[in-house]
């Protein structure tokens, strides 16, 4: 898969504060799940709003597609009907009196006709499994509707690739398991998804690819077994490994998993390791 959108050398610092980006590089590929990983208060946001344009770095450069983005009006609004971005907070990007309201903000903002505004945002709401709250106001909603009607406004507006903060922050199991669902059907329509967390467990379940960040810089990134496996780049992220990847690697080591059989990447891939230990115990016996 190429490379859709790039970070080379960024610098940023918010007034009066420390350096939030240090020179960070990062790629992103096309088709991919990219999980963005740091602590809390790593940065993580900062260079979200980077890869959309809605902020320009001291230093480096975005590249999407390999060519470096524009910083002027055309060109901002060019870069974000490509790179769409939902906030960690669903409030913050929903204003209008109804759900369809608020999904039909940014196709119309497109200049769209209506009869293509309606059609893109039947199936946006569709595709997040929530064409029935089309007119319901956005505050009645529950958190996790809120969120799923904030990437649906992202995915009206069609775009090659949608950024997430912290998608399941907020979210009971259920609801991050309905949440990644829907993001999974977008995926195989093709979309290109980044998101950041500091969840290692969600980002070896569902990541491809992963990005581990700190101090405003990625010290490592590549496909997720590889990266979640590297113990000293977990360390310096002050992260641990995922659960289910500790399991299957120990499952490995006492001759459960043959090497040439898949690492657990869901709670029923686990749990039919032990099961198959368990096997083995009264095989034993």
């Amino acid at each position: 898969m190429g490379v859709i959108l790039e970070a080379q050398g960024l610098h940023y610092a918010y007034p009066g504060g420390g350096e939030a980006l240090a020179g960070l590089d990062l790629t992103v590929r096309r088709g991919r799940r990219l999980a963005i990983l740091g602590a809390n208060g790593a940065g993580k946001t900062t260079l979200l709003l980077h890869l959309n344009g809605t902020l320009a770095p001291a230093r480096g450069h975005v590249l999407l597609d390999g060519a470096a983005a524009g910083y002027g009006r055309a060109g901002r609004a060019a870069w974000r009907r490509r790179v769409g971005l939902v906030l960690q907070a669903p409030d913050d990007q929903l204003f209008a009196a109804s759900v369809a309201e608020d999904v039909s903000f940014g196709p119309l903002n497109l200049g769209l006709s209506e009869a293509e505004v309606r059609r893109r945002v039947g199936e946006a709401l569709a595709a997040l499994d929530i064409a029935d709250l089309a007119e319901r106001p956005p505050h009645m909603l529950s958190f996790g509707q809120k969120k799923r009607v904030a990437i649906a406004g992202a995915v009206a507006m069609r775009p090659d690739i949608l950024l997430l903060d912290e998608p399941s922050a907020g979210l009971d199991p259920q609801g991050t398991a309905h949440l990644l669902a829907a993001l999974d059907h977008l995926r195989g329509d093709g979309a290109t998804l980044a998101f950041t967390t500091h969840d290692v467990d969600l980002a070896w379940t569902w990541a491809d690819d992963v990005a581990l960040f700190t101090a405003g810089r990625v010290v490592r990134q590549g496909d997720a077994e590889t990266v979640l496996a590297d113990r000293d780049a977990l360390t310096a992220t002050r992260l641990r490994p995922p659960f289910l990847l500790e399991l299957g690697q120990k499952a490995r080591s006492c001759g459960l998993l043959r090497a040439d059989e898949p690492l657990p990447r869901r709670s029923a891939d686990g749990l039919a390791l032990l099961d198959r230990a368990e096997n083995r115990n009264h095989s034993q016996i």
